[in-house]
């Protein structure tokens, strides 16, 4: 057994003690020493021959404990905290190794962490506001005006000043303090006036001006800005080189015929608003589940541990950066152009994640006092719907994807699903 002794001393937290028998730290030692041999020179042998034996009598009995620790550590936490029955939500800390050689083994404490005690409030027969679902003429004419606007092209103008709207195509130099700064410098920079892609302020002082204007604009970093430059004023020196409005095409039937699959105006409105009034459907029922388990978290008791916001947040960032490398962006790079530090982008992920994290303790709860299961038809078809969207075989999908997980989802969706069904709109 690698369990000696469990003991709850917070809430969520438990101490362990856990063994490592004498054979099992000895065996041990001798694969650190394998390890490591071909590396090791003593005086009087080669290098790599020294035995074991005359190693450890160089450089002490403990010459390989470090890394023969390292060897039995996980399987033995990991066997200890299965005994004791314990739901770790993350790594041990605190370790205090009490004893450690060939003749006793190993024995150390260490402290966990684990999955929180629920106690569930009400989550049936809740009420909630089912958002609008019909789209209206002014949602219509929305997307006409965005589809126009897609489909407009820049002219330049020749007789005025730069408008919101515009785009002003300029040379740009920042300055604090009198001193230029990295990143503050461009030429021939097509900036859309009213973008909000500039510093607050920026692009409000650069209309009203023309082309071969010099002139400056004073703005004043956000707090949140990267570090070196947060809340301090700066000066730009600008040129405009070139200013460009949009030109909107006219709103009519041979517009349609150039942009859409229909022959008249009246018939792509039509389609334009059975498309809004079947996203915004979809948007209001998402919103109803989501009001619903709100409420099921607020009726709930639960203290939940940091380290499990905190592990949420790292996925989330992890899940970011791998999408921004698929476009070849670096996250770091991606940074350095928003002008924030990695600490204020984990923090822009924090709500979202506590929120994740409550929502699949609350379900979880449920699945469990439900004791709602996932059968093997709901399986298959899980599988199969996978199979259909990714292009696959059901027998890739099963080898790609745990089915535990898998099942997991399933039940977390009948649990929604009771929820919503047993619920009322207010």
């Amino acid at each position: 057994m690698a369990l000696k002794s469990s003991n709850k001393i917070d809430t969520n937290v438990y101490e362990i003690e856990v063994t490592v028998a004498p054979e099992v730290f000895t065996e041990a030692c001798k694969t650190a020493y394998m390890k490591q041999r071909k590396s090791i020179q003593i005086p009087g042998f080669r290098k790599g021959k020294a035995t074991q034996g005359m190693v450890e009598k160089v450089y002490g009995e403990g010459a390989f404990y470090e890394e023969a620790l390292e060897i039995v550590f996980p399987e033995a936490v990991q066997s200890a905290i299965d005994e004791a029955g314990l739901r770790t939500v993350d790594q041990p800390y605190d370790l205090d190794v009490t004893a450690m050689n060939k003749a006793d083994g190993v024995d150390m404490k260490m402290k966990v962490t684990v999955y929180p005690e629920v106690k569930l409030g009400k989550y049936k027969g809740l009420k909630a506001t089912m958002l609008p679902t019909e789209a209206s003429d002014e949602d219509v004419d929305a997307e006409l005006e965005a589809m126009r606007d897609r489909n407009s092209r820049l002219v330049t103008v020749e007789d005025r000043a730069a408008e919101m709207g515009d785009t002003a195509e300029i040379d740009f130099e920042g300055f604090v303090d009198g001193v230029a700064f990295d990143g503050g410098k461009g030429e021939n920079y097509p900036l859309e006036l009213g973008s909000g892609s500039f510093i607050p302020g920026f692009e409000e002082q650069v209309a009203g001006h023309k082309v071969d204007d010099e002139f400056d604009v004073n703005v004043t970093f956000p707090d949140e800005y990267a570090a070196e430059l947060a809340g301090k004023d700066a000066v730009f020196k600008c040129k405009i080189h070139e200013v460009k409005t949009k030109e909107m095409p006219e709103l009519d039937d041979e517009f349609v015929k150039d942009v859409s699959e229909f022959d008249t105006l009246d018939e792509l409105k039509a389609d334009i608003k059975k498309n809004i009034s079947e996203k915004k459907e979809k948007d209001a029922k998402a919103d109803f589940e989501n009001q619903l388990i709100e409420q099921v978290v607020e009726n709930m008791e639960c203290e939940v541990p940091e380290c499990m916001f905190d592990n949420r947040t790292n996925e989330m960032i992890q899940d970011y950066a791998y999408r921004l490398q698929m476009q070849g962006i670096d996250l770091n790079t991606y940074l350095t152009y928003l002008g924030q530090d990695m600490d204020s982008f984990k923090a822009s992920f924090k709500s979202g994640a506590e929120t994740q994290v409550k929502a699949s303790i609350a379900l979880e709860a449920i699945v469990e006092a439900e004791k709602i299961e996932a059968t093997e038809e709901e399986i298959d078809a899980e599988v199969a719907k996978l199979a259909e969207q990714y292009q696959m075989d059901a027998e890739q999908i099963k080898a790609a994807v745990p089915m535990d997980q898998l099942a997991s989802d399933i039940k977390t969706r009948k649990a929604v699903e009771l929820i919503v069904d047993s619920a009322k709109k207010a």
